[in-house]
């Protein structure tokens, strides 16, 4: 039985051995997954932030080439209608010319022309600057041309004739109005 004793203590010593064994393993397994864990949480997060930061960069780079669009639509016929601004000034001239003359009929029909003009331009964006004699001149809204020696003293520094008109595309002005100032 000694043998038999022995057998069986050598047995359980092999199974506690084995059983300790299991337990490190199972241990040293969940520490490893714990690290990977970390380790793909980390990653994560750093995919993510990488995501949101492209995803924002894209929305402003959406913003921006919309607004490029915009402007780009809102100022296209900016070369069509500055050419067309010496033909209006030549058909303002014209009409005063025309207004003098006693033939009705040739007045109306050129009104009706010009008017159709004006009104074709009009809905392209183009707005007619009002400046008038008597209003201070701004250098950033008009541009001198010359200064004479102001009639009465309230033109001094303001505008005392107007040569040209000014025309605005929208809010950006296209032509400034030509325009003598009093000094």
């Amino acid at each position: 039985m000694s043998k038999k004793n022995k057998q069986s203590e050598d047995v359980k010593d092999q199974e506690e051995l084995l059983e300790t064994t299991v337990e490190e393993t199972v241990e040293d397994t969940q520490a490893v997954d714990e690290d990977k864990e970390t380790q793909y949480k980390e990653e994560l997060e750093k995919e993510k932030d990488k995501f949101l930061r492209l995803f924002a960069e894209f929305e402003n780079y959406k913003r921006r080439t919309s607004k490029e669009r915009l402007e780009l639509f809102k100022t296209a016929s900016q070369d069509v209608l500055s050419s067309m601004l010496p033909v209006m000034d030549d058909f303002d001239r014209a009409m005063k010319e025309i207004e003098k003359s006693e033939d009705e009929n040739l007045s109306k029909g050129v009104a009706l022309i010009h008017n159709k003009l004006r009104e074709t331009l009009v809905s392209k964006g183009l707005t007619e600057m009002n400046v008038a004699a008597g209003d201070t001149f701004d250098a950033d809204e008009h541009e001198a041309i010359t200064q004479i020696p102001a009639p009465t003293a309230d033109l001094k520094g303001k505008i005392v004739d107007v040569v040209e008109k000014g025309y605005k595309l929208g809010d950006r002005i296209i032509r400034f109005p030509k325009v003598v100032t009093g000094q």
